[in-house]
């Protein structure tokens, strides 16, 4: 996708997701996003509004990683 959100040409974006509830929180927050970067970011954003979570942790992080998945 270019910056104005039209697919590029050749390229299908492929949207991953990651469920809170799916790394152990009683939470419905879903975030998506095509790179696990970009929902890794959005994940930690809310993990410190939402859970009062200041600091991912590297065991955190991980088992953030390991949830995320295809759509």
């Amino acid at each position: 996708w270019d910056s104005f959100g039209v697919e590029s040409a050749g390229r299908i974006p492929m949207s991953r997701v990651m469920k809170c509830r799916e790394v152990g929180m009683d939470c419905d927050f879903e975030v998506r996003g095509e790179t696990n970067y970009q929902i890794m970011q959005q994940a930690a954003v809310h993990a410190k509004a939402d859970h009062n979570i200041s600091k991912i942790t590297p065991e955190l992080a991980a088992k953030v990683k390991s949830v995320i998945h295809d759509e």
